[in-house]
């Protein structure tokens, strides 16, 4: 399999668009059929994943897209007709539970347009695709999409090349992919003012399922930590978010806690990992005439994660894994009725017991009570952003933002005493050097954290008066 990563503008033309004058060489034009697949229930369109058959000059390739941050991850590999080839449906283990894979859509498209910068530096391809979508061999509608891809450039070319297509007509388009545009999948709505608390809760719940499923694939192709930290963290807010709303709901959703905390325990040690490693590759950088020693500490740490990283995608195999998606689904329907609309009482309860947990330490607190305060941080957080939902205030806002940086701090700190403990476990004569200038840097990063942790602390305290939650 080829994977890349697109970083891509669309943009929608007017119907007399006609794309300016750019420095560059003129791309072939294509001419190429796009079938797309999805379950029964559109659960890959819903997670922002889109699986097509493209067929080109007689080839057939299938091409998986994954979100990302700033683009997405394409996945290729060449295939018959009779459906994806297997590594791909290795990757779509937990949405074809919904179904078999079915076409939902077929495009055929015909490209052309202008590689910017030219062989010698390639920038970005500036497309225009006009667009049929078919019925059979019909066309039955189309649209015309404008799209900057970029190949060697950066952000910024990004952005002056969509200021030029503006310029010259081009609207700015919500950036969809080509076949949500055809499917019309609506638009993920907050509940309206006045929503009661089942509504909210089951909003936000609805979004965190869905982010399991969005970076799933991610996380079973393993190219990207990111696609393991946005699962992890859904998974974490739904654990707290339950939490906060037991005092309305009892025991009701006990079950799909405890399944929650076993998947949490799956997933954490594989992106403490990644934290880990992330730090000590920067660091072994700077290590001369000890970067050696370092080397080997990373490769032997990375060996280990790979070790992690295997039991956790046997976990993901396996039914109970799958089991946990639906009872998740099924728990979100089948949420009691409740009247109350006001969930900033929630919100103030987790404030509370962070503030009292904060007032029992002294000065010089150690390293464990200020990894509970982290713990108490984000479960205040996460009861916050449900209460959110239907109050957008910015005071609001602020405590969130407050709590944030707060999580920020302390857990730094908390990362800087695994680094320590990770490096003298792994310590041995030869990466001796190594390991104890890798440990002086995290000292100095837990002292940081430690100084900056009363004023973020007082951010909270302060963030929280103003919005009234206490």
């Amino acid at each position: 399999m080829e994977t890349i990563v697109e970083r891509e503008l669309k943009l929608d033309p007017p119907d007399d668009f006609v794309l300016p004058a750019l420095d560059g060489d003129a791309l072939d034009t294509r001419v190429f059929t796009s079938t797309y697949h999805d379950t029964p229930m559109r659960s890959l369109a819903r997670a922002g994943i889109t699986l097509r058959r493209r067929v080109e000059n007689g080839l057939s390739t299938w091409q998986l897209k994954l979100p990302r941050d700033g683009g997405r991850a394409e996945i290729a590999a060449p295939g018959s007709p009779s459906g994806p080839p297997p590594e791909l449906r290795a990757l779509l283990v937990a949405h074809l539970r919904h179904g078999e894979l079915e076409p939902v859509a077929t495009l055929r498209t015909r490209r052309s347009g202008v590689r910017v910068g030219g062989v010698g530096h390639p920038v970005a391809d500036v497309t225009v695709d006009a667009v049929d979508v078919l019925d059979g061999m019909k066309p039955v509608g189309g649209f015309v999409e404008v799209e900057v891809e970029l190949v060697e450039g950066d952000g910024s070319d990004l952005q002056k090349l969509g200021r030029i297509l503006r310029k010259a007509g081009a609207r700015r388009s919500i950036g969809r992919a080509k076949v949500l545009r055809v499917l019309n999948m609506p638009d993920v709505e907050a509940p309206a003012e006045g929503a009661t608390t089942v509504e909210q809760l089951s909003h936000v719940l609805s979004l965190q399922l869905r982010e399991l499923e969005r970076h799933d694939p991610g996380v079973r192709l393993g190219d990207d930590p990111e696609d393991l930290h946005r699962f992890r963290v859904a998974t974490r807010r739904s654990r707290a978010m339950i939490r906060a709303t037991k005092p309305l709901l009892g025991e009701t959703l006990a079950p799909l806690t405890a399944e929650l905390k076993w998947l949490g325990g799956i997933l954490g040690p594989v992106r403490d990992f990644d934290v880990l490693l992330l730090r000590l590759r920067e660091g072994v950088r700077d290590l001369e005439p000890d970067a050696a020693g370092g080397s080997l500490i990373v490769a032997a740490l990375e060996e280990e994660r790979e070790r992690r990283n295997d039991a956790m995608l046997a976990a993901l195999d396996d039914e109970r894994y799958f089991r946990l998606l639906d009872s998740y689904a099924e728990a979100i329907e089948s949420l009691p009725k409740l009247d109350a609309t006001d969930l900033r009482p929630l919100a103030a309860k987790q404030l509370r017991k962070l503030r009292k947990a904060t007032r029992r330490l002294d000065e010089d607190p150690s390293d464990e009570e200020l990894h509970a305060i982290r713990i108490r941080a984000k479960r205040a957080r996460y009861a916050a952003e449900l209460a959110a939902v239907a109050d957008s205030g910015k005071p609001l806002a602020r405590y969130i933002d407050a709590l944030k940086n707060l999580q920020d701090v302390v857990g730094e700190h908390q990362d800087a005493v695994v680094a320590e403990a990770e490096l003298r476990r792994v310590a041995r004569a030869k990466t001796g050097l190594a390991a104890g200038r890798l440990i002086e840097r995290e000292r100095e990063r837990k002292s940081e954290r430690r100084r900056a942790y009363p004023d973020a602390l007082a951010a909270v305290i302060v963030s929280g008066k103003k919005a009234d939650l206490i």
